[in-house]
């Protein structure tokens, strides 16, 4: 079967940047971080998860974890000295990212806003993000995705 090519915000940002990765097709369009793994054929730890949070003032942060595991907002909070932090609501997620709920990558955002990793990709040489796309996955180089977006790296998993 021919994939017809894929051309996404990521990906040809990607390419300008002359970053080495690999596009990950997926037979369907991917609705859960354990069918895009299965899609993909790696583990969902290798995966880098994205949730927006708001807090009560009204700032933004995205907080990336492994696929396996979860964000504690308030470990985010403390990390940014922010108070109360909440995730998102799903509807205003597109139009503050320019992607999609399962999409959001912390690659060429329409906002500014803090990223925080947390230290456990570090576990990862190679890890995936979105392509943009429900589509497809990108494989790249956990040190190359460190470079593009220059995170902060905390403890900001929920334990």
């Amino acid at each position: 079967m021919m994939l017809k090519p894929l051309s996404t915000p990521i990906i040809n940002y990607l390419e300008q940047q002359k970053v080495d990765h690999q596009l990950l097709h997926h037979q369907s369009a991917a609705i859960t971080i354990e069918d895009a793994a299965r899609q993909r054929g790696i583990d969902p730890s290798q995966m880098v998860k994205c949730l927006l949070l708001r807090d009560m003032s009204n700032r933004l942060a995205l907080a990336c974890v492994p696929g396996d595991q979860t964000v504690d907002p308030k470990k985010v909070r403390r990390v940014l000295d922010w108070r109360r932090m909440t995730c998102v609501d799903r509807s205003q997620v597109e139009a503050l990212t320019g992607y999609t709920i399962g999409t959001v990558t912390p690659l060429c955002l329409t906002i500014s806003l803090p990223v925080i990793f947390d230290y456990s990709l570090k576990q990862q040489t190679l890890v995936t993000i979105s392509s943009g796309s429900p589509h497809a996955g990108i494989a790249l180089a956990l040190n190359d995705l460190v470079e593009l977006c220059q995170p902060k790296f905390a403890d900001i998993v929920r334990d």
